[in-house]
């Protein structure tokens, strides 16, 4: 305490002899979130009692990473998202990127298969294959994963509304490649929260919206452990506009309302919390990305142990993946993205992240080319090998700046956990539509900000270009795609056994009108060759669509 008074005193005595004059020259500097950047930091600014609140790697609270030995041990999970009109073309960009040392897959699928409907629906067509790969019935999963055990790779999927499906159906997969589910691995989206009140992709109504995503929790834990049934996510909520400090606590109030769901069933929370997983958006202030990631591990921690008694060490571990900003990205000057990718990558790593999808320079305009898909690759490949991020744990832990970042970070998202906490909790807010406003809000003050010139963008509000030095390849989606799609969906319904998708769809509705789980209903529909939207339509016809009328 003493040398902390010490090193106080020391400052401002530096201060007075040194800045005096060029203090008052200088701007205050706040991070992307407005907090406070000192122009100095010292260990008074940390403040932080090591021992208790930073520890060591693969302890609790978790502060400088969840696994001993970190990016030492092992790089993390390379995952480059990936997906976009038939099953056959996205087999194949997924069998590029493996062989150009990817170590996991991501999967985007279109936005019909998103919201439940077929790819013969009239009313989607123009959306067919458009955004991500089309999926309509198992026969089409088999093709996306041909020639890939699914024994041997980790796959995420990033499916809300349908991941019970999707996920259904992948097991049904890898059952025909006699890989039972508890050899699955991979993360499983699954977070419906996010959906209403961000990004839009939803169907039923919030609350057997969180049936199904508890059903799908307690499935896994019972007949895929190994599988992270859900990845709580602040990445899309962070692309609206809300600040890091935000996407942290709204996606923790997200997180925890899933835990109190499920231990509701009487599920014990350490049967299941091991297999929770985050993701993230990692944008381009550098440090505050850095403390972000260090403050949500130690705040979940506490959070786990305290509040919920946990005493699996796993349950207690944040794991999260993370994506560098899409929503940085420009159309100016493309090629200037590759150094935002770059330094959000590099933050990402440093922030200790368990996997990553480093964004393409061209993803302002268009579904990345193989070359662009290759240079994103080879970024994450570049920072892992030569950058010497993974000779040592936690490389920044122990800056002054970054420990005053976390400490802060850490408490501001905790005070808003509270404050959502008062107020009836996440879903109450969403219903209410009070979190959707404070992300809109944030948004405008972003984008005034940049139209105003306070926040600098290079290349779109400062040093701009008459003329961009680039032309953009964009992908063009294959016009026969959709033609072909409805003719193997066509085939599929005339192949199948009719009465036994009707046996399968009566007994989905059954159940959704009782409150058994309905992942082994749905998983006996799939392997009938049942399709997304016959599942989804059956699922209505019980919930009801949710109809989102709040005036933002």
């Amino acid at each position: 305490m003493r040398d902390v008074e010490r090193i106080r005193e020391e400052k401002k005595a530096w201060e007075q002899k040194n800045i005096r004059g060029a203090a008052e020259r200088i701007e205050p500097k706040h991070t992307a979130s407005g907090i406070p950047a000192p122009l100095l930091a010292t260990p008074a600014d940390a403040g932080a009692d090591y021992l208790e609140d930073v520890g060591f790697p693969g302890e609790f609270p978790f502060t400088r990473g969840v696994y001993p030995t970190m990016h030492v041990g092992r790089h993390w999970t390379m995952r480059q998202y990936a997906g976009f009109g038939s099953a056959e073309e996205s087999n194949r960009r997924f069998k590029f990127l493996l062989e150009q040392g990817q170590t996991g897959l991501s999967v985007a699928f279109d936005l019909p298969t998103q919201c439940g409907y077929d790819s013969d629906n009239a009313d989607v067509e123009a959306e067919v294959g458009r955004l991500g790969v089309t999926i309509d019935t198992i026969r089409d999963m088999e093709l996306l994963f041909d020639g890939i055990p699914l024994d041997r790779i980790s796959t995420s999927f990033t499916i809300n509304a349908t991941a019970a499906v999707i996920l259904a159906m992948y097991a049904a997969v890898a059952e025909r490649q006699n890989v039972s589910a508890d050899r699955l691995r991979g993360t499983l989206q699954n977070d419906i929260l996010k959906e209403y009140i961000a990004r839009g992709a939803y169907i039923f109504p919030p609350e057997p919206s969180m049936r199904l995503v508890t059903d799908v929790i307690e499935y896994c834990a019972e007949h895929a452990p190994r599988f992270n049934p859900i990845s709580i996510c602040g990445y899309h909520m962070r692309d609206a506009g809300c600040s890091a400090v935000n996407e942290l606590a709204f996606t923790l109030g997200d997180a925890l309302e899933y835990v109190d769901r499920v231990i509701e069933r009487g599920i014990s929370v350490d049967r299941f919390a091991p297999r929770l997983s985050f993701m993230f958006a990692t944008h381009s202030d550098f440090f505050e990305e850095v403390a972000k990631y260090r403050a949500a591990r130690r705040l979940w921690a506490r959070i786990m142990t305290g509040k919920y008694g946990a005493g699996d060490p796993k349950s207690a571990m944040l794991r999260f993946h993370t994506q560098t900003a899409g929503s940085s990205v420009t159309q100016e000057q493309p090629l200037n993205n590759i150094a935002r990718i770059t330094v959000q990558a590099l933050a990402a790593v440093l922030g200790g992240a368990q996997s990553l999808h480093a964004c393409s320079y061209d993803e302002a305009y268009t579904i990345p080319t193989e070359e662009t898909a290759r240079i994103s690759l080879r970024t994450q490949q570049i920072i892992a090998h030569e950058s010497g991020v993974a000779n040592t744990v936690d490389p920044l832990g122990g800056s002054y700046y970054v420990e005053h970042l976390t400490d802060r970070i850490e408490q501001e998202a905790r005070e808003k956990l509270e404050k959502i906490a008062a107020r009836g909790g996440m879903v109450r807010l969403i219903e209410r539509g009070e979190i959707q406003r404070e992300i809109m809000m944030e948004a405008y003050e972003y984008e005034k900000s940049i139209q105003s010139g306070d926040r600098v963008i290079v290349g779109r509000n400062k040093y701009k270009l008459e003329k961009d030095l680039r032309e953009i390849s964009l992908h063009e989606l294959n016009p026969a795609h959709v033609e072909k799609a409805k003719e193997r969906l066509k085939k599929v319904r005339e192949e199948r056994d009719r009465d036994a998708v009707e046996r399968a769809l009566a007994a989905l509705g059954e159940a959704a009108r009782g409150t058994d789980n309905l992942m082994p209903f749905i998983l006996d529909a799939v392997r009938t060759c049942a399709t997304v939207g016959e599942i989804t339509d059956t699922l209505k016809g019980v919930f009801g669509e949710f109809r989102d009328e709040i005036a933002l």
